[in-house]
């Protein structure tokens, strides 16, 4: 089976990640999108950042009603701060059976170079990549294990729904039901 990692803090998960996913998962030759919930990203700092558990939880909800979609804590059972080369090798000896793709933004590409061993991560996966607002130009526009997605244009970010949250603002519609119940109940992000 073709599978699509897409990795992220999703602190929170909204709907722009799951009409992301939803897309690679629907008109691709992807056969699945798997949330892989990073506990920590080593180019981020970790102050507003979900328990990870919490995090997880908020993906399993957001996409409990959709097949083509899975969540993975895999990273949970490594070192901290994971890296994806890393991650991607312990995938394929857990799964031998499948072959994985990485789902990117492209406004993540100008970065790319920055990762560890991202030369081994294109040999061995390639990108399906998203468009993401304000991209800029960048080397891998022609690199053939570079695929480029048509997707929607979304400018909708964790960050801003944590703000809102933190103003007593309605995040409705901006995330599932579900994950909107949990961020109420629990009181994230306040």
């Amino acid at each position: 089976m073709k599978i699509g990692l897409f990795f992220g803090s999703f602190n929170p998960i909204h709907v722009g990640h799951l009409i992301i996913a939803n897309t690679m998962a629907t008109t691709t030759d992807l056969e699945q999108v798997w949330f892989i919930v990073s506990p920590q990203n080593p180019f981020k700092k970790n102050s507003s950042l979900l328990h990870e558990f919490d995090r997880f939880d908020l993906v399993q909800r957001a996409i409990s009603d959709n097949t083509l979609l899975r969540a993975n804590d895999i990273e949970f059972h490594m070192p901290k701060p994971s890296y994806t080369i890393d991650t991607l090798v312990r995938l394929q000896e857990k799964f031998p059976q499948h072959q994985f793709k990485l789902i990117m933004g492209e406004d993540n590409l100008a970065q790319f170079p920055n990762w560890k061993n991202y030369d081994k991560i294109l040999e061995y996966t390639g990108l399906y990549v998203y468009p993401r607002p304000n991209a800029k130009p960048h080397i891998f526009a022609n690199h053939p294990d570079v695929k480029f997605v048509e997707a929607p244009l979304l400018d909708i970010s964790a960050t801003f729904l944590r703000a809102c949250i933190k103003k007593g603002q309605s995040i409705r519609y901006m995330v599932p039901e579900p994950v909107e119940q949990l961020i109420k109940i629990k009181k994230f992000y306040q």
